[in-house]
């Protein structure tokens, strides 16, 4: 379905949710038990990877972290195509 450009006005002001993915990991219930403070848990991801952004929980983009007045901020890096290719996120 595609609206035309206008069509988009009645949605402009929906709320979607926006978050960052900074990674993942798979853990027994037990070891999450033992987590406390100053434990570290490895992610999935290597620092220099994009970070997954995500509205509503579908992939949209990937992005960077920045920090701008002592607050943490995301660079839009690469919007996510819904062209891509089958078995991959768009």
């Amino acid at each position: 379905m595609t609206l035309p450009a206008r069509g988009y006005d009645l949605l402009r002001d929906v709320d979607v949710r926006l978050s960052v993915e900074l990674g993942r990991t798979e853990m027994k219930l037990k070891d999450v038990l033992a987590l406390g403070e100053d434990s570290v848990v490895m992610l999935d991801r290597l620092t220099d990877e994009l970070l997954d952004v995500m509205v509503n929980g579908k992939l949209i983009a990937k992005g960077e972290i920045v920090a701008e007045n002592g607050r943490f901020g995301l660079r839009i890096v690469e919007l996510v195509g819904a062209s891509a290719p089958a078995g991959e996120p768009g």
